[in-house]
């Protein structure tokens, strides 16, 4: 059993990093912190944990003999927790929640996030882990920086494309109100998000800078889009196909790419459904080809393949475990 721990473990991914955690046979959960919950048990943040665990929130780790920490902190926050468990002299895996390490160049965090990373000297031990695309952490990672949620979403729809000259994709993606987190903000206040659609940051999303390394060389131009409901993205990626390209040789291409991850199901001849991916560790794939036109649909739960499962999943292969291990029965 590798013991476990959970920074700031109150909100939306905390949460369902915690319930990934109870149901991982090789994972023990030693400790959670929240400031504000300090002292009060997990269920009490999360009444859906009532009955599950007996853990209480701390307001500190100490983090001798914790054998991995999840940082489910926001932007910033999670440099600030990685660099202080560091600065601790802690020697152990650390996955980090944040967009913090996901960008290797500083001056990219900056163009994309307009502050100063807070952490510079810890990006050249970061390894960038989405299992379908990266594969296995070298020997040794100790710093995994988890994926955006968009990203994810979006780079796994994106990367069979990788090489394909001539295509162009038009990509529309509708994120659920639990990716802005559990802090209310105008952009999630239920009387102006339910029965309502909003695009937001068009051509201009952070994480942009991700789908950029995962699908190189791809030309693509997003539009984010606000839905009306809790957890879930679900999108289309659309393009005009060279001449010569079949619908055969799509499949081929999405084959080729996944027919060894467990974690992806594909569906060609089908756009999947929202409601398929939501509550569960996978990415639903699946395309339509009419003529030379293409249209690839996506789906994933924002909170557990776009966060906390996909967490797990990096975690299990560093410890050289199989990805998809405590994800699925």
């Amino acid at each position: 059993m590798k013991r476990t721990a959970v920074l700031h473990a109150a909100g939306y991914v905390g949460r369902s990093l915690v319930e990934a955690i109870l149901r991982h046979p090789d994972l023990e959960l030693v400790a959670a912190t929240s400031r504000s919950f300090e002292g009060r048990p997990v269920s009490a943040a999360h009444p859906t944990l009532s009955g599950r665990t007996d853990r209480v929130f701390s307001a500190t780790l100490d983090p001798d003999g914790i054998d991995v920490v999840f940082v489910a902190a926001g932007h910033g926050q999670g440099a600030a927790a990685v660099g202080a468990l560091r600065d601790a002299g802690y020697e152990g895996l650390i996955v980090d929640m944040s967009a913090d390490f996901r960008l290797p160049d500083p001056a990219t965090y900056v163009a994309r996030y307009g502050k100063e990373h807070p952490r510079p000297d810890l990006l050249a031990g970061a390894w960038y882990g989405m299992p379908e695309i990266t594969g296995t952490p070298p020997a040794g990672t100790d710093l995994i920086a988890n994926p955006g949620c968009f990203a994810t979403a979006i780079s796994l729809a994106l990367h069979p494309f990788v090489g394909l000259e001539g295509v162009s994709f038009s990509v529309t993606a509708i994120t659920g109100a639990s990716g802005s987190g559990a802090l209310p903000k105008p952009g999630t206040h239920f009387p102006d998000r339910d029965g309502n659609i909003r695009a937001y940051k068009v051509f201009t999303h952070q994480h942009e800078a991700e789908i950029d390394r995962m699908a190189e060389g791809v030309d693509y131009a997003f539009v984010p889009v606000s839905g009306p409901w809790t957890a879930g993205i679900w999108g289309t990626a659309q393009t005009t196909l060279p001449a010569g390209v079949s619908p055969a040789d799509i499949s081929a291409l999405f084959t080729a790419r996944y027919a060894d991850a467990p974690l992806i199901r594909l569906w060609p001849g089908a756009l999947p459904e929202l409601r398929w991916s939501v509550g569960s560790p996978f990415t639903d794939l699946g395309w339509i080809v009419s003529e030379n036109r293409l249209v690839v649909g996506f789906g994933i739960d924002n909170l557990m393949k776009g966060a906390a499962t996909q967490a797990i999943q990096n975690t299990n292969l560093a410890f050289g475990w199989d990805g998809a291990r405590g994800l699925v029965p």
